[in-house]
Order: C-alpha cells, then structure tokens, then sequence
C-alpha cells in the first residue's frame, strides 16, 4: 500500500539549488513508486528580499554577495551544471538567439503567485507554476521584475489571469507570504531548499536522489511505529 506523505519545500526562484533538489527528489519518488508517494507544497523563502526593482546582474550580484571572482564563479557553475545534469535539470539557455545576460530579481510577486495557485487551485498547480517560474528564470531568462511577464506564466498552468493579476495586489496575502518567510526563519532555515516532511522532519540542501530515498523511508518507518503500525 502507497503510503503518502507531505512535504513543505521553503524555496526561491532564483536559486538553482532548489531546482536541482526538487530534481533529485523526484528521481527519488520515481523509485519509490507504489511504496512512497509525496504531495509537495512550496513555501517562500527570499534569497535577497532587499534586491531592488530592476534587478541586478547575476554574475555581479553573486561576486558582490560571495566575494569569488569571476574564474571561481565559473568554476562553481561548472559544477552546478553537471550535477543538474544528473538530476535531470537544466539551467541553460534555451532561448532563440543571443542569451540575454542573466539577472537576478526581487521575487516577492513570484512567492505571491505561488501562495494564490496553492489557495485557488492546490498542490499540482502550484508545481507546475513553480516549475514554469524555473524555466522561465533559467531557460529563458525572462525578467520576472515584470507582472505581465508573471501573469504570463501564471496563466500558462491555467490559473485565471485576473484573479492572479488580483492576487498580486492582495495585501492579506502578501502579509501571509511574509509571515511563512519569518517562520522559516524561525525553524533555523537560513537556506534553500530545505524540505520539511510531514511538519516534522528537516532536509536541508539538495540531496542525491538515495538520499531522499532513505530519509524518506525512514519517516515512515517512524510514522508507522508512533501509530502502532
């Protein structure tokens, strides 16, 4: 019998890491198929709450934060890039002509967004929203500074683009995108992704997919012997 469990993954668009993680995480259910099953709910967490408007150059951005140079920076992208590989992830451009240079961008509206799909439509959509974010980010470099641009995408998984367009001026429900990052924050989460299953148990990084596996496993192991079973 499948056994379901829930898993919170705190996370920000613009972070490679959490695209890789939920990546290996699903190679992980992949093989666990018939046995664990998952329904994943994504929670805001801001990489840089503070990045103005229009945005900043990623390489820039990235010098500045971490103080590496540009050869360092190369050389950890280099390595990101196969392990996102091996996840089965891209993070290349796949844009039609010269990439555009790659940005980072204040994602209070992408986390807005994706509150709004898991209220109005549930756990499937708003991965999907999600993933659609990733690509859209990664792929195909899109300024998601820019709401249209953000409704867009939100409209490309089906959710209804005024009510999301709404969604983004709604005051109650960024309050509650702040309150969940504070909570995060609150658990010791100063990083993503971190994936906390059924409430309880915290994964932090990204993870190989035999990781998961384990720690998943493990949790039910652990489930089944608190209920009795």
């Amino acid at each position: 019998m499948t056994q379901t469990l829930t898993i919170d993954i705190y996370s920000d668009v613009m972070c490679p890491w959490c695209a890789i993680g939920y990546g290996q995480l699903t190679k992980a259910l992949e093989a666990l198929d018939g046995e664990i099953a998952a329904q994943v709910r994504w929670r805001p967490f801001e990489l840089n709450p503070d990045m103005p408007a229009e945005g900043e150059g990623q390489e820039e951005h990235l010098q500045r934060k971490y103080g590496r140079s540009a050869e360092e920076g190369a050389k950890v992208r280099g390595q990101m890039k196969a392990i996102a590989e091996s996840a089965g992830v891209s993070l290349a451009y796949e844009g039609e002509g010269e990439a555009p240079p790659a940005m980072m961008w204040n994602t209070r509206d992408c986390h807005k967004l994706l509150g709004f799909a898991l209220e109005e439509a549930g756990p499937q959509v708003q991965t999907q929203l999600k993933l659609a974010l990733f690509e859209a980010h990664f792929n195909h470099r899109k300024p998601l500074n820019q709401r249209e641009v953000l409704l867009d995408i939100a409209a490309g998984v089906g959710l209804h683009r005024e009510a999301a367009k709404a969604a983004l001026d709604d005051e109650a429900l960024e309050a509650r995108v702040i309150a969940e990052e504070r909570q995060a924050w609150d658990m010791n989460i100063s990083g993503v992704p971190a994936m906390i299953i059924n409430g309880k148990f915290l994964v932090p990084g990204a993870q190989g997919p035999e990781t998961y596996v384990n720690v998943l496993r493990r949790v039910v192991e652990k489930s089944n012997a608190a209920a009795g079973g």
